[in-house]
């Protein structure tokens, strides 16, 4: 499931810690995010319908957790990425990732070890 920008500002307050409030949410939001309460509720209602979110109650107060993972959010943002820069091919992104200049040695490192690794378990197969 592919989240919004707003969405993903939510999600990763919910990963952070959770079960948590709509007002509780707006409180952990960085200060430049100024949104009203009944936008965050909005938000909060079209997560849940997507399933990324579930919601309780606790008397009148709702409660809401994350069901879908930072993991799993961030593996289809990526493979959505690929798709529109790169023509679903991972190779290439994983090429300019490691060109990136923004990149420190340290991290280059560790992608070429990650594929490496992922290359190691694709011929034990």
């Amino acid at each position: 499931m592919k989240l919004t920008d707003t969405e993903w500002q939510v999600m990763n307050v919910l990963w952070e810690r959770y079960p948590a409030t709509a007002r509780g949410i707006s409180e952990r939001l960085p200060k430049e995010i100024n949104w009203a309460y009944t936008t965050i509720k909005t938000l909060l209602a079209r997560l849940t319908e997507k399933g990324a979110v579930k919601e309780s109650k606790k008397g009148n107060t709702s409660l809401y957790e994350p069901v879908l993972t930072r993991q799993q959010a961030r593996r289809v943002a990526l493979k959505s990425l690929a798709n529109q820069a790169f023509d679903g091919a991972f190779g290439p992104l994983m090429h300019f990732l490691l060109e990136d200049q923004k990149l420190s040695k340290s991290q280059r490192q560790q992608l070429l070890e990650i594929v490496q690794n992922d290359t190691k378990k694709g011929k034990q197969k």
